[in-house]
């Protein structure tokens, strides 16, 4: 339930912006977990049997509050790329196709190289991920198309493109699906069949009904046959008392100086009214937390007009921009392998199968999968009394997005010319085609409108293999291959836009960790396609979804954020004012500027060991390594502070532990005051889970005191360290459990590649760097310096 702050605007312990794969995901996570939830959706609900159908239905079902329309598509046109998205309660899940696919364990690639520069780093594993999309499938329901029965046997697409898969020897499979086929889970699947509530019960109160086979999944599926999120996430977060707003769209937010809380963030909104322009009113919301899942270029677009009021922000804020590959194209007259039927694309879900091309040899991995349109597509093409109509809407709705963008990206022509003669309607089979382009986009503000600067050029050799194999596709199937319309205008389309606040391991690689949350902002987190780093190659949407779970579990576990005194947000800037303060930490003239880099040690741990400095040799199956990311997300602070504290995070991997395990929660202290004045002591704490789920902790530290200066590289790169039973806190390391215990150590390799990760993020990048090299160097002196009389 919300609450009132000191100065009476409504306060809940989490807000959520967006309803898509993220956002229904973390809504339905802290409402389970007791968190006051409110979720800001501009669009508007669709129930079964509300989606628009007619011509003059689909004129108006375009998002663009200036013309007063609030419909759910939205497509953003740039000076390169279109890209179309939803705006509704469920977010792309009211328009996308269905299918739910993991991404390929080889495809969470660690710094490839990319052609312009830099590299794609995913800071997450398959491993880390798969739980989290067992949990995901299990709460939306995905099935395979249920191509082996009897009222699903039918779908002539499926049939020619496992046939075509066949003969030109490619990797054929019936992917997972959101779409309800039987009546409950187990039953025999039948068309149009009444479909049960789940326990949480319904959104909309109105009747499901199984999949009819009417290709209307793009457009809305009026039968409710759609496992969409509105049936499945925000349909439980509602029932576990999340609330949640429609025709709500955030303009912006800030952190939150109100020192009643001391942390948090302040929301400001607007909220439609479809009866006029007029009617709109404002509003500002404050939370502990705050969830960005507006996708991909609403986040994007809202963290890039917001930046000021995050100093300190990552310098990586909209890049990494890829469209995950999408290419689609036409099979013109498209027949089965016999060549004695044709093969209806209306006829069937949009998607039933998929042809998997793997990264190797050949090349960036992709997707190619076949795709569909509603029936009724195949009479407006046909019918010549509605020919001009429709044509009549399509420029309708273009011109109004061109008008949004200020581009001149009017295809209406060619959609019209393609449409005209009937060469999509009947035996026309599309294909979609997705995988690994280049993510070397960059999203930017242009007259503070956003702006995408990207080609399809560095993806050129990715392109040619996907569009090569749906010419042999097409070939065994005898059609006439036909490129989209965009490709002839050298343009893309994408429905999959990534990227634009990329997840990384530190603010240089990253606006977000591993877990979503912005780098120097406690309870601020990106839990949409904007986190990606990279193309996902499959259809995004489950791992977009499985990221958020993981996040929220990271999140519930770590409890409410808090903001240090000095940080933006804390105690220390709160301005006892009404209106805006002050951000900054201490000497950053108006903004903090972050430190970090990356260090790797390895060594040995002993079990059944309680004093690291009793290791002798190199006990068997006691290797030991991590490799840590060190953050100070306000370098002037760290520097200043006595026991110069920072975050850490990364991995460790030791047999003991089952392999490699991600840090959940770690901190480094650098030359931290020793047991007596002339000593220091760098200090590491490390809390993770091994794999069998038992938490453990990992205390070190390296011991520096005076003595000569030979004593400089062992006492700087050897760490102590024990192995701790359970998540301990600080002031019990002495009582814990010890399980292991020995040394690590930094090889001279290891400390020549860290060396070349100091990143800095912020106004003052050179500046701190220096600060830092003298500080150091200086700490060393104090402790290593020649001594009177010594």
């Amino acid at each position: 339930m919300a609450s009132g702050t000191a100065h009476g605007a409504e306060h809940v312990d989490a807000v959520v912006v967006g309803s898509g794969f993220g956002g229904a995901v973390a809504a339905y996570r802290l409402a389970e977990a007791g968190l006051s939830v409110v979720v800001l959706e501009r669009g508007r609900a669709y129930a079964p049997g509300s989606f628009p159908r007619s011509p003059a239905q689909m004129g108006r079902a375009f998002w663009d509050p200036a013309e007063n329309l609030y419909g759910m598509f939205d497509v953003w046109s740039f000076r390169d790329c279109d890209s179309l998205v939803a705006s509704g309660l469920g977010g792309g899940s009211l328009i996308y196709a269905n299918v739910l696919l993991r991404k390929d364990e080889d495809t969470f690639v660690h710094e490839e190289a990319l052609p312009g520069g830099g590299y794609e780093c995913w800071p997450v594993t398959r491993a880390d991920l798969d739980p989290h999309y067992d949990a995901v499938e299990r709460m939306i329901g995905v099935t395979p198309y249920p191509f082996d029965r009897p009222a699903y046997s039918s779908t002539l697409k499926t049939g020619a493109m496992r046939d075509a898969a066949a003969e030109l020897g490619l990797d054929w499979r019936l992917p997972p699906l959101a779409i309800s086929f039987a009546p409950s889970p187990g039953a025999e699947p039948g068309l149009g069949l009444p479909v049960v509530d789940p326990e949480y019960g319904s959104m909309h109160g109105v009747l499901r009904r199984t999949c009819r086979l009417c290709g209307e999944c793009d457009i809305g599926c009026n039968d409710g046959a759609k496992n969409s999120l509105d049936h499945t996430y925000l349909a439980a977060a509602r029932h576990h008392g999340a609330d949640l707003r429609t025709l709500h769209e955030v303009k912006g937010f800030r952190p939150r100086l109100d020192c009643g809380h001391g942390h948090g963030y302040a929301v400001d909104y607007v909220r439609h009214d479809p009866a006029g322009p007029e009617r709109r009113t404002r509003g500002t919301i404050t939370c502990d937390r705050l969830v960005l899942a507006a996708g991909t270029l609403g986040t994007s677009y809202l963290l890039l007009k917001n930046r000021a009021n995050f100093p300190g922000l990552s310098g990586t804020l909209g890049t990494r921009f890829s469209g995950n590959g999408d290419i689609l194209s036409f099979l013109l007259r498209a027949q089965d392998r016999s060549r004695t039927l044709p093969v209806s694309a209306s006829h069937g879900p949009v998607i039933t199968s998929a042809v998997r091309l793997p990264d190797g040899e050949g090349g960036r991995g992709a997707y190619i999968e076949e795709g569909g349109y509603p029936g009724f597509v195949d009479w407006l093409v046909e019918g010549a009394d509605v020919r001009g109509e429709l044509g009549r809407v399509a420029r309708f709705a273009l011109d109004r997005l061109r008008a949004l963008a200020g581009h001149d990206t009017n295809m209406s022509a060619e959609i019209a010319a393609l449409l005209g003669p009937g060469d999509l309607s009947g035996s026309s089979l599309p294909l979609l085609g997705m995988g690994r382009d280049v993510p070397d986009g960059l999203l930017r503000l242009r007259n503070d409108r956003l702006d995408v600067v990207w080609t399809a050029e560095t993806s050129a050799e990715y392109v040619e293999r996907v569009r090569a194999t749906m010419r042999r596709i097409g070939h065994v199937l005898g059609a006439e291959y036909a490129d989209s319309p965009a490709w002839h205008r050298d343009r893309t389309i994408t429905v999959h836009p990534l990227g634009g606040a990329p997840m990384g391991r530190h603010p240089g690689e990253g606006v977000c960790d591993a877990y979503g949350e912005v780098f120097g902002f406690p309870g601020l987190y990106v839990a949409d396609g904007a986190a990606m780093p990279g193309p996902v190659g499959a259809n995004p949407s489950l791992t977009i979804a499985a990221l958020a779970d993981r996040m929220c579990t990271r999140l519930l576990e770590a409890g409410p954020p808090v903001l240090p005194a000095g940080v933006v947000g804390g105690d220390a800037a709160c301005d006892r004012t009404e209106g805006p303060a002050v951000l900054g930490g201490p000497g950053t003239s108006g903004g903090r500027t972050s430190l970090s880099f990356v260090e790797e040690m390895r060594g040995f741990l002993a079990p059944g060991l309680t004093d690291p400095r009793k290791l002798d040799g190199m006990p068997e199956g006691g290797r030991f390594a991590f490799r840590l990311t060190i953050t100070a997300d306000d370098a002037g602070r760290f520097l200043a502070e006595a026991e110069h504290p920072a975050r850490a995070e990364g991995w460790i991997d030791a047999a003991m532990c089952g392999g490699r395990r991600p840090i959940e929660r770690g901190w480094f202290n650098l030359f931290a005051p020793g047991d007596r004045a002339d000593a220091r002591e760098m200090r590491y704490r490390l809390q993770f889970t091994d794999d069998a789920g038992r938490p453990r902790t990992l205390v070190g530290w390296k011991d520096v005191r005076p003595g000569p200066p030979t004593r400089v590289w062992p006492d700087t790169t050897t760490l102590l360290v024990r192995l701790l039973d359970g998540r301990v806190a600080e002031d019990a390391d002495d009582t814990a459990p010890v399980l292991a215990a020995g040394t690590l150590h930094v090889l001279p390799s290891d400390l020549a590649r860290m060396l070349t990760t100091f990143r800095t993020a912020g106004p003052d990048g050179a500046a701190t760097l220096a600060r830092f090299g003298r500080f150091f160097l200086g700490e060393l002196w104090e402790v290593y310096r020649p001594r009177h009389g010594s």
